[in-house]
């Protein structure tokens, strides 16, 4: 073995394909029975690969880490995730969004031909290889004991700290941090938020709310999202997820396709003695909007102030969900401790990519091409380095 890719996520994929096409031999250890787990739960919606967007507002998605990520996104983006899609013989589709698909709507062909694909360059994997941080070299857990491996060069690919269940637990932030690698601490990303329903909200869990644009701050974003018991959660509150979970306000436009003033003269044209919630109702407010009115705009006001209200409903959250409920995490190994080839300063030979990092993208395909771009990136990098990796 000469080179070592801990984690069997994509971006560990990616890193073992650059460094068995270099002619390392390449191994590849997951702590889960199988590897590409995140990636076949991601595939069931539809498996949302990239956007095909330009390339400006592409990496503006990124937000401050957009410089950092760009020569690695640069030259495998949105174009180069399609055509490799294509080259594992699965043919995609853009949707009206932009957003980009496999034909398929599943991850489990493109997995099955991409592991073919490692399978004949030479990539060994290993499942139920747990890390365990370092001993002489990089300690396992193993179904035959406790085994130490001592590559020339080593990519970690282990995810951040959501969904445990799925192999990414954030362990190994200790280990580095104790070797003198800087970590940024894990925050949600692309969560949903808590509400603190009362009782009467409760036929309503389940039910997808749509055609509404979502108010936070100066931003004004159109999108779908889900009442659930637990609170708010899906694609639009995502879209606007990292405002909310520092500090900003939620409030819904309900009609957004309405000026305030045409809502307030709808209104006014309601029959003496009509309910206000039938009047809500001929607004085109399906039940659950209407319930969502009932829930936070009590004691409901009148004529242009319900208007008003109705434009801009305040909707009280309760705080984010639990980290490990997360699609993503935001924090991890600091850019700062990384070199541009994404090596760790405090320990040479060994490299870093995916959510390991410290960033974070909305969903729509911004994850999973980040994690791409940064597990070839990772990958060519390592495959440059010879002599032993050290850690310390």
């Amino acid at each position: 073995m000469d080179a070592l890719v801990i984690g069997g996520g994509p971006a560990g994929l990616m890193a073992a394909e650059e460094l068995a096409r270099a002619g390392l031999r390449t191994v590849i250890c997951e702590t889960k029975p199988s590897v590409g787990r995140k990636l076949l739960m991601a595939g069931k919606s539809g498996l949302n690969i990239t956007k095909d967007e330009a390339p400006e507002p592409f990496l503006a998605r990124y937000a401050e880490a957009a410089d950092w990520l760009a020569p690695m996104i640069g030259s495998f983006g949105p174009r180069e995730v399609q055509d490799w899609c294509r080259a594992l013989g699965q043919p995609v589709f853009t949707g009206s969004s932009g957003r980009v698909f496999p034909q398929a709507m599943k991850a489990s062909p493109l997995l099955r031909a991409w592991l073919a694909r490692l399978a004949g360059l030479g990539v060994e994997i290993r499942t139920r290889w747990r890390w365990e941080g370092f001993g002489a070299g990089f300690r396992f857990a193993t179904p035959e004991g406790g085994i130490e491996l001592a590559p020339q060069v080593t990519v970690l690919a282990l995810g951040g700290a959501s969904w445990s269940r799925l192999g990414s637990d954030g362990a190994w932030a200790p280990w580095l941090a104790a070797r003198g690698v800087e970590i940024a601490p894990f925050r949600p990303a692309n969560m949903g938020f808590r509400i603190d329903w009362t009782p009467h909200m409760a036929r309503h869990f389940g039910t997808p709310v749509k055609g509404v644009a979502l108010l936070v701050g100066e931003r004004r974003e159109r999108g779908e999202f889900v009442l659930s018991e637990r609170g708010l959660e899906g694609g639009g509150i995502y879209a606007v997820s990292r405002a909310l979970r520092e500090g900003a306000g939620l409030a819904l436009d309900l009609l957004p396709d309405l000026s305030e003033e045409e809502v307030a003269a709808r209104l006014s044209r309601g029959k003496p003695g009509e309910s206000l919630a039938n009047r809500l109702r001929k607004l085109g407010l399906s039940p659950a909007l209407v319930a969502l009115v009932q829930e936070f705009a009590r004691p409901l006001p009148a004529g242009a102030a319900l208007a008003c209200r109705l434009k801009a409903l305040p909707v009280p959250l309760a705080g984010p969900r639990p980290l490990d409920e997360a699609i993503s995490t935001a924090g991890g190994i600091a850019r700062a401790a990384l070199t541009e080839n994404l090596e760790l300063k405090a320990l040479p030979g060994i490299f870093a990519c995916g959510e390991m990092l410290d960033w974070e993208a909305p969903t729509g395909g911004y994850l999973l091409t980040g994690c791409l771009a940064t597990g070839r990136h990772a990958g060519r990098a390592a495959a440059r380095v010879t002599g032993p990796a050290r850690p310390r």
